[in-house]
């Protein structure tokens, strides 16, 4: 698990151009402002400022002064799953869009307009998972990784990675590395010869409440100390503390319910 901008510059800022998908921004939709300020800025030390009216009240999450993620709020009439989502960066959203829908995926809002600061659309997988798509303007994504409270990793649970591994290599570019094994369903996407997200195919045992989704992982200095907090502030532990791949991780939800990944950052 590394860095998966690849191109952005030594010192956080973000760069004047992502190389399209690229992992460029998370993005969650609740149903309130307040107590989620609250929790993560707890978490994490977020401050939050006012971000586009357009198409909705949205603040930009920032960590001293970087913007790192975005919360909107959905309308007073929609009850919709709370879930962090994980924005690629495009060059012409209108044209990725018609990418997914002729691969298998669907389109679910846009493509639209952020006031200046780009144009999104927000699709699904053929699985079913949903992804964004970033064509940047005004803001380009995040402006800060690998530090404690910035995303570091996104990975897609699915049923299968053959067929929806080959969607996001045909939408995005990205090109496969396939873990060899007889236990194992797993792809990791690169981008420029660099990791940029990863596919894990449960098959059957996919939870079916939960059905294919995108986690997004974020850095903290201590797991276990971060799901303590996350337990002190209203938040549910899914997944305890354990020792992967690539660092100790653990699974958790805030109070609203949405799931997200935390991950020791090393050295």
């Amino acid at each position: 698990m590394t860095d998966a901008r690849g191109n952005a510059r030594p010192n956080g800022e973000a760069p004047g151009r992502l190389t399209p998908g690229t992992p460029c921004w998370v993005s969650l939709m609740v149903h309130g402002f307040e107590a989620t300020e609250e929790f993560y800025g707890a978490l994490f030390g977020w401050e939050f400022r006012p971000g586009p009216e357009q198409p909705g009240p949205y603040v930009r999450a920032l960590l001293n002064g970087h913007a790192v993620a975005g919360i909107g709020v959905f309308p007073a009439d929609r009850r919709l799953p709370v879930a962090w989502t994980p924005y690629f960066a495009s060059d012409d959203v209108d044209a990725t869009a018609h990418t997914v829908r002729s691969c298998g995926g669907t389109v679910g809002v846009g493509p639209l307009d952020a006031g200046r600061a780009g144009r999104l659309a927000i699709g699904s997988d053929p699985g079913g998972a949903v992804f964004g798509i970033w064509q940047p303007a005004g803001h380009t994504g995040h402006a800060l990784t690998g530090a404690p409270g910035t995303p570091a990793w996104n990975e897609l649970t699915t049923y299968e990675t053959t067929h929806v591994a080959k969607f996001y290599e045909t939408v995005f570019g990205h090109d496969e590395e396939r873990t060899v094994s007889a236990d194992r369903d797993h792809v990791t996407l690169h981008l420029d010869g660099r990791p940029v997200a990863a596919v894990h195919g449960l098959g059957n045992a996919l939870p079916r409440d939960r059905g294919p989704h995108w986690t997004t992982y974020f850095a903290v200095t201590d797991t276990d100390d971060a799901v303590d907090r996350v337990r002190r502030l209203g938040g549910r532990v899914l997944e305890p503390p354990r020792d992967g791949d690539h660092g100790r991780v653990a699974v958790v939800a805030d109070p609203e319910g949405a799931r997200f990944a935390v991950v020791e950052v090393v050295g």
